[in-house]
């Protein structure tokens, strides 16, 4: 074999890789959002994704049971699922139905031989465990277990700084919080509660949280870390994007807003831009959204709920108008920062980008928006971004409608835009 194909075979061996990839990505997020035709859809193009795996080793079998979506279930187990599949914590499809008190859902992995294994299942296995420490939490990291001895720092703010290191010979990014600060009571209290939230949520699209240390000086904050680095230095080297790989960031994107702003727990990010996107490897064909160092989570009474916030939170460039205003917001403010995101992924710079960060902002909130002048701007693509970012935030749609309107739109576009979107 020449080394031309050599080469060749290799770069198709990456491509199908991040084909994989999305593909994963799409079948968990429909089998969570108890789409069973988009599954369906899935399965028949590639029976192998009735196996596929997140992060914690969770098949979309195991999402569906959670949740009690009964159809994607049974499309799962008619592709052939294994119902007895154990993710990262041992547990089966059944033991997380059982979990959740999802009666139908019982009787139907039962029907198929589902057993329940697992710290949920009511067969679980015991082992010799030591006793829980009183008053600790289940994240709460020693910070003799953190390895700084070839750290680097990859990134600071006013909080203190960013870190890569090692915990328990995984590589990790550590947030770690001056010492001014963790001080105080009340910054150790709020630490505290957000991140026992924050630690519980899991998603493909989203940045996993792994535990922190709260009892010791310095607070600190400990993430997966992602090698390909964030979004921002992406788009600097890149340049603007091509349409077909704009969206399929997009998507990502939105998917991992989608579960955040699920009622009735909705986490608000308040500072999403390119730098709070990260990349997962330097092929970039997986983004999730990081950094909630600014979120807060709210219980939402009922869903025209807006939420007594006010205040400059976030970052000037992307910052929604009733945020520079002072005004009272809601998760809206999300939306517009995912437009200014994707007009900066098609143009390939950013919004108002002759304007000094604070001006920009000031700009906007007078009622300015960007030129559209990349050709990649679609009239579909051009017509949702003008929607997200529009000033009065209930126009704004929310992150499942721009899911639906973005696949539409993929599917549009010109047929080798269309097929690079699994490639790009």
């Amino acid at each position: 074999m020449s080394s031309s194909d050599a080469g060749s075979s290799g770069s198709a061996a990456k491509e199908r890789e991040k084909a994989r990839v999305s593909r994963t990505s799409q079948i968990l997020w429909h089998a969570h959002q108890n789409d069973a035709a988009s599954v369906r859809k899935l399965l028949e193009e590639d029976p192998s994704l009735v196996m596929a795996r997140d992060y914690d080793n969770r098949t979309p079998l195991h999402v569906a049971s959670l949740h009690g979506w009964l159809d994607v279930a049974k499309c799962l187990i008619e592709f052939g699922a294994d119902v007895n599949a154990q993710d990262r914590w041992k547990n089966t499809p059944l033991a997380d139905a059982e979990g959740a008190s999802r009666t139908a859902m019982i009787e139907l992995l039962e029907s198929h031989g589902g057993l329940s294994y697992g710290h949920n299942g009511s067969h679980f296995e015991p082992r010799p465990v030591l006793p829980p420490l009183p008053n600790k939490c289940d994240w709460e990291v020693d910070p003799s277990e953190l390895d700084f001895s070839s750290s680097v720092c990859i990134g600071k703010g006013s909080f203190g700084e960013i870190l890569r290191a090692h915990w328990r010979g995984t590589p990790v990014a550590v947030k770690r919080i001056l010492p001014s600060l963790s001080d105080d009571r009340l910054v150790i209290q709020d630490f505290r509660h957000e991140v026992n939230l924050l630690v519980k949520l899991r998603h493909p699209n989203v940045v996993q949280f792994l535990g922190a240390v709260t009892e010791k000086k310095p607070l600190m904050l400990i993430t997966e870390y992602l090698r390909g680095g964030d979004l921002h230095k992406y788009l600097k080297d890149k340049g603007a994007l091509s349409p077909s790989t704009a969206i399929s960031f997009a998507l990502d994107i939105a998917r991992g807003m989608a579960y955040l702003h699920n009622e009735p727990n909705v986490i608000i990010h308040r500072d999403l831009k390119p730098r709070n996107v990260l990349l997962v490897n330097s092929s970039a064909d997986h983004l999730k959204v990081g950094d909630f160092g600014l979120s807060k989570l709210i219980k939402v009474q009922s869903s025209h709920d807006v939420y007594k916030m006010t205040g400059e939170t976030g970052s000037y460039r992307y910052m929604a108008p009733e945020v520079f205003k002072h005004r009272r917001y809601d998760k809206k403010v999300d939306v517009f920062s995912f437009a200014m995101i994707l007009y900066e992924m098609l143009e390939g710079e950013p919004p108002f980008s002759n304007y000094e960060p604070y001006d920009g902002a000031k700009y906007v909130a007078e009622g300015h928006r960007p030129s559209f002048r990349a050709k990649g701007y679609v009239s579909d693509l051009r017509e949702l971004t003008e929607q997200c970012w529009a000033a009065d935030s209930n126009q704004r749609p929310s992150f499942i409608e721009i899911l639906k309107r973005l696949e539409k739109v993929k599917e549009n576009l010109p047929s080798d835009h269309h097929w690079s979107l699994f490639t790009s």
